[in-house]
Parts: structure tokens; sequence; C-alpha cells
């Protein structure tokens, strides 16, 4: 009985309600009577409610499977180890009928100099939906309004999904899109061995999303078809762990160091957790820290700033008066 109501919590997405389709209810009741009937058994037992659980997962995972399979081939390009500027696992869900699962993407953002304007490929190719393209507005809405009220941003940047064929919707990889952005602006590497979800408001709070155990689970699967090294993880938002409802192996092996989910409130948090920096705070003056994540990024501004300068007034060169 404690694991049905389990599952029910489960099907809510919330570790604190239950659903009240009870259709699915009624559909694992029969399929676990099955196999306790199989067994022999005078009860269904909470095992016969697992083998139940698991022959389900079992009819649904064949195109979950494939994009396993895929990545781990090297075919789908996912990083779980080392270090990478402008480059981020990101999460997407995939709902097929009654089944729903996630895997990972790889999103990069790359910078250069020009006039402010964050570039979303996905919308220009018009494989982004509204909500999609609202949160990269809003993200680099959040880079203009803490960084550039001091100097004019200087810099054109491409937000992109790699090996993404279909179309992007929804603002649930917003967080993972502006650390990209913030790590190439500022070269700050960042810690692949990570994925992160969440979306962001102006100010970069982190804002939480849908699905959030499928992503966590579909980053585990590829982390331990590789190998659990204990320093593998997924990034969610602070507001979601009241959603969480996971699979008994990922529970354990987050009890026993071997994965790791990180509750995060705002960018600054994310940004610590990836990079291995302090944020970095201001000072009376208004200075950053250098060797910290927001003083690396105002340095690059100012970088780009300088470039953009000295190419619109380049220095003129005297002449000998000979010439």
């Amino acid at each position: 009985m404690a694991r049905i109501i389990e599952h029910a919590a489960r099907l809510a997405d919330d570790a604190e309600r239950l659903s009240t389709h009870t259709q699915p209810i009624d559909d694992l009741m029969r399929q676990a009577d099955h196999f306790a009937a199989t067994a022999e058994a005078p009860l269904i037992e909470r095992t016969h409610v697992e083998a139940a659980l698991e022959a389900q997962r079992h009819r649904h995972e064949r195109l979950r499977t494939r994009y396993r399979d895929e990545i781990v081939r090297g075919q789908l390009l996912i990083a779980t180890a080392g270090t990478h500027v402008g480059q981020v696992n990101g999460l997407a869900v995939i709902a097929l009928g009654d089944s729903t699962f996630a895997h990972p993407m790889r999103i990069t953002a790359t910078v250069r100099v020009g006039d402010g304007e964050v570039v979303d490929i996905e919308r220009e190719v018009k494989l982004g939906g509204p909500i999609h393209s609202k949160g990269v507005m809003i993200l680099a809405a959040f880079v203009g309004s803490r960084f550039g009220l001091g100097m004019p941003l200087s810099l054109k940047a491409s937000l992109v999904f790699e090996q993404s064929y279909g179309g992007v919707e929804g603002d649930s990889a917003s967080l993972a899109e502006l650390t990209a952005l913030l790590s190439a602006i500022a070269g700050i590497p960042l810690r692949q061995s990570l994925a992160v979800t969440g979306s962001v408001n102006q100010f970069g709070v982190v804002q939480p999303v849908g699905g959030i155990n499928e992503k966590i689970e579909g980053f585990f699967d590829i982390c331990s078809a590789r190998g659990l090294t204990g320093e593998q993880g997924v990034l969610i938002p602070h507001a979601n762990v009241c959603h969480l409802m996971l699979r008994q192996e990922v529970v354990e092996a987050v009890r026993d160091g071997r994965f790791n989910v990180w509750a995060v409130a705002d960018v600054d948090a994310a940004m610590t957790l990836l990079s291995g920096l302090p944020a970095g705070v201001a000072d009376d003056k208004g200075e950053l820290p250098e060797e910290s994540v927001n003083g690396r990024i105002a340095a690059g501004l100012k970088r780009l700033t300088r470039l953009r300068r000295e190419f619109a007034h380049p220095k003129t060169v005297s002449k000998p008066a000979s010439e």
C-alpha cells in the first residue's frame, strides 16, 4: 500500500500530493496482482508492485534506450567529465502517451564584439517556440541589468541547443543557457559532470520547472551507464525540492555519495557550483573581486567594450614629413 501511495505522488509530480487519476493506479494494482499470482503469493507485496512498475518502464523504454545508447556511443555529444567554456548540459523532456522520459542536451554559447544582442539561433530558424524565446530575452535582460548600468554592452552572443533537429519550447533551459552565456563572456570553464534545469527571471532568481524527476533520472541514467564517480549531479531550482519523487536507485546513489542533486535559488549559486569559483559581491566602491565569477564577467565585458571602441576609433598613424 505504501509503495502504491508513493507512485500516486510520483504521478502527481509532487511529494506532498497524490494523483486523483484512478485508472493508472487500477492498472498498476492489476499488474501487481498478476505478478503475485505468478509467484503463488497469498498477498500483493511491495516486490510485486515494483515488478509491475519495472514492466511498465520496460514497455516504454525503446526510445529512451535509443537516446542513451547514442550518447554512450558518442553519436550524441554529451560530456559527463572535464570542463569546457561556454558549454553546459541541459535537460529535455519527451512525452510518449502515458510515459515520460528525459535526456541531456548540449547547450553552447559564443560571444564576440557587437552591440549587446543575444541571438537565439532556435528562434532565428523558427524552431524555438514563444515561451523559449521569452526565456532567452529574460536572461539577456538579466545580463544587461546587472552588468550594463555602468557601461554599454559591446557583445553579440549566440545560444543554441546542439544536435537538436526539432522544435524547442519552454523556458526550463533558461538557467542552463544563462550559465553557458556567462561562461563564454568570462572565459570560465564549467563542469561537464553536472546538468542544469530551471528558469530564471530578470533578477537572476531561479524558478521551478516541470518534469523534475524525469530530468534528474535522465542524466543519472547516462552517468550510470558510463560509471558513477561521485562528481556527477543535477542542479535544480530550490522551489522544486517538494516535487522530488525519484526512483529508489537514484535515492540510494545520492545517499551513498555516488550522485548529487543540488537545489539552487539564484544564478550566482549555480555558477559557483558549475565553476568552483565564488560568485563575488561588490564592495563599497562597486568593485568586484577579480577572481570571482562576477568579477571575471565584468572584466570580459570591459574587454569587449575596449575592442569595440578601438575598432570604431582606430589610432591614426603619423607619417614622416618627407612623405
